[in-house]
């Protein structure tokens, strides 16, 4: 992937000039960097800013088109799905180091660890903070079982970090109204006057460009392979739309994850050997959303889900769940169709009307193009974040990406 600069000036012209101000972006997972902030990166550059980028296991090629695109690259060690307070201790005591060595103007963080222990880093040495909430996560997902103590207690330290991390940053930004209120009613939020919206993290139209609806009847799913997404109902639709619509494909993307709501791979082998396409990890969706004719997102809650809005992009109609992130994006009957979260049956219809209604789910898809074009293009997101960061914004500029 690599950045096409169609604008009078570019991230090392950005460089070369005095920068504004300099900000770090500390994330938890390396190729989210590139995959969900390249385009921010890139607007900060464009507005004279000077950027750092934190993150573990940065890989060979992603630290060279961090830094081709403009940016300055530190690894961040943690692990990402420890809970054992000694492991984070080390990582914020890294943090603080960083920040200390760097001494950028603001830190921007996102997902929990980064949220929680970048906080309390930029704090400690008297740099101020923004943390976007993209996300509650499990510890605040209705799974429909009963938490375990471990659990419960975990949760409970969670919320408890939560709340002394936010003290101490200048803004808390969130994608939904859910996530917003369910954060402030958990106590992880004492100040409501530091809250700010954005709507999602964006979608680059022109890198996710509309593509025509193919003919062919295929239903897509991209998602890590988590019960929380969904994958299990997403599965149990599939098998039963395999035997009443057998010209039909059902296809599952996304990695395996290490997480303790992980599918194992023992039940994705079962799925297969019934009829379900599982075609594992990608780093570049397009050319399967180019050849789906329906996206499905059963999640049980997101931010803001970003499948979700690059299926649009593509022009694809959506089915995904009424739940917090997700019914943000569907108007049912509109764009897509809405379904209750952890109900395979209601999915199973959703999914049938539109493969047996393709005129409705064409115009389906031509509604959800227009909404992203409206609400989600990442250029608009990304003046609103700077804007709640304090930052200048970027000028009018063309620059995309491309593979």
């Amino acid at each position: 992937m690599k950045l096409v600069e169609q604008h009078s000036l570019s991230a090392r012209g950005a460089v070369q000039e005095a920068p504004r101000m300099h900000i770090l972006i500390l994330a938890s997972y390396a190729p989210s960097l590139l995959n969900f902030r390249g385009p921010l990166i890139r607007d900060m550059l464009a507005a004279k800013h000077r950027v750092s980028v934190g993150a573990p296991d940065i890989s060979t090629e992603l630290r060279r088109q961090l830094v081709e695109l403009g940016a300055e690259v530190h690894d961040t060690p943690m692990e990402r799905n420890g809970t054992g307070m000694l492991a984070d201790l080390r990582y914020c005591k890294g943090l603080r180091r960083l920040i200390g060595s760097v001494r950028p103007d603001v830190v921007l963080t996102y997902t929990i660890k980064p949220n929680i222990w970048g906080a309390f880093a930029a704090h400690s040495v008297g740099v101020a903070s923004v943390a976007m909430v993209t996300g509650l996560g499990y510890a605040f997902t209705d799974t429909g079982v009963a938490p375990s103590p471990t659990q419960r207690v975990t949760g409970l330290i969670a919320r408890r970090l939560y709340r002394a991390a936010t003290s101490r940053n200048r803004r808390v930004l969130f994608q939904n109204p859910d996530d917003k209120a369910d954060f402030i009613r958990a106590g992880c939020l004492a100040d409501p006057s530091k809250v700010g919206m954005i709507n999602g993290s964006g979608v680059d139209t022109e890198h996710y460009a509309r593509q025509p609806l193919p003919s062919d009847p295929v239903v897509l799913m991209i998602a890590r392979l988590l019960g929380n997404k969904g994958v299990r109902d997403y599965a149990e639709a599939a098998l039963r739309l395999r035997k009443s619509h057998p010209q039909a494909r059902f296809q599952l993307v996304g990695p395996f994850d290490g997480g303790p709501d992980a599918i194992a791979e023992g039940e994705v082998a079962a799925w297969t050997a019934q009829g379900l396409e599982y075609l594992g990890a990608a780093e570049d969706v397009r050319p399967h959303i180019a050849q789906a004719r329906i996206y499905v997102l059963p999640s049980y809650r997101e931010g803001t889900p970003r499948s979700v809005l690059e299926a649009m992009a593509m022009g694809r109609p959506v089915v995904t769940t009424n739940a917090p992130g997700c019914r943000e994006t569907v108007e049912d009957g509109v764009n897509g169709r809405l379904v209750p979260v952890r109900d395979p049956s209601a999915l199973t219809e959703a999914i049938a009307y539109l493969l047996d209604h393709p005129a409705e789910a064409e115009a389906m898809g031509e509604a959800g193009f227009q909404l992203v074009a409206r609400k989600y293009d990442v250029r608009q997101v990304n003046r609103a974040i700077m804007e709640l960061m304090g930052l200048p914004p970027a000028p009018p500029h063309t620059a995309t990406f491309m593979p």
